[in-house]
């Protein structure tokens, strides 16, 4: 299923990969997150993904033309995660709103892991 919307000039379609490329990369760009979490279901592993395949660790759901998101991530270790959680969930709430004029329903961020940062 897509976001739509209607116009006074047509009809405005999203697929779901670009929803969760943009709630992927809104995240991304948030202080204590680590990366976005790919999990093998299989073994139950969360791998840290690369921030062109950030899209792949968020799930896009559109019930009634209403996003449900999730968002799969690792957290740096040493950060508030209830903190970084809701910086997250306020960021990308804008990001989508503004950027796609879509409603959204629910936002759930699932912390997969923590990672100890490299300092340079």
């Amino acid at each position: 299923m897509k976001g739509k919307m209607s116009t006074d000039m047509g009809k405005i379609v999203i697929d779901r990969d670009v929803l969760a490329k943009y709630a992927g990369t809104a995240t991304m760009e948030c202080i204590g997150i680590a990366g976005m979490a790919s999990v093998n279901v299989k073994d139950g592993v969360a791998k840290l993904l690369k921030k062109e395949n950030a899209g792949r660790g968020v799930n896009v759901f559109i019930v009634n033309n209403k996003l449900k998101i999730e968002l799969h991530v690792i957290v740096a270790y040493g950060v508030s995660i209830r903190a970084v959680a809701h910086n997250v969930l306020e960021n990308v709430r804008y990001k989508i709103e503004e950027f796609t004029g879509l409603e959204i329903e629910a936002i759930n961020v699932i912390v997969e892991g923590v990672r100890i940062m490299d300092e340079d």
